[in-house]
């Protein structure tokens, strides 16, 4: 079992950043394979960090520039930079995992871009 725990979310003004933290617990877990979605009202659920072929993951190519993956391993932690943040980046945003066949996601945290 794997619990993943997110943070770092909030109110920010347009052209801001936040950086937002994924936490995992419980069993050992690839922390390279660890991607980020997030969800707008009214909106399907959309990958912000896809893995790539080499396992590794990076920010979706419509957010290049603005939005950066790193990792600790020491602290099991996935961050997610955001920068030059616009209204449209508002969403609940979720990191996600899948472990010997199971789908693993965090509770989301909100971050509201204001105008």
């Amino acid at each position: 079992q794997v619990q993943l725990v997110e943070s770092g979310g909030g109110l920010v003004q347009a052209g801001g950043s936040l950086t937002l933290s994924c936490t995992g617990f419980g069993s050992i877990f690839d922390i390279y394979a660890v991607t980020w979605y997030r969800q707008a009202p009214g909106k399907q659920r959309e990958l912000v960090a896809p893995l790539t072929t080499d396992g590794t993951t990076k920010s979706a190519d419509s957010l290049k520039g603005r939005f950066a993956i790193s990792r600790d391993g020491a602290k099991r932690t996935v961050y997610l930079r955001m920068d030059s943040l616009k209204p449209e980046d508002t969403a609940v945003y979720y990191c996600f995992v899948e472990d010997l066949g199971i789908d693993y996601w965090g509770q989301g945290t909100q971050v509201t871009v204001s105008s």
